[in-house]
């Protein structure tokens, strides 16, 4: 729960940022938002969710 909840965080931090600086329009990030939250209600969500997290473990095993 915590890697998604990160996840979200950095996702909402970039989209202002766009929004805000490379001109993404908002009816962008609002579609954005609205293609994650029915994404997320496909038999696709456990992939999606399987995969951010072998990447998420791959990211945190590597040392600088």
């Amino acid at each position: 729960m915590a890697i998604s909840i990160s996840v979200v965080l950095l996702l909402a931090v970039l989209a202002v940022i766009f929004v805000r600086n490379s001109g993404l329009k908002l009816w962008h990030a609002i579609v954005c938002v609205l293609l994650g939250f029915f994404l997320a209600g496909t038999s696709m969500a456990p992939t999606i969710q399987d995969g951010i997290n072998s990447t998420a473990n791959v990211v945190s095993s590597l040392q600088p």
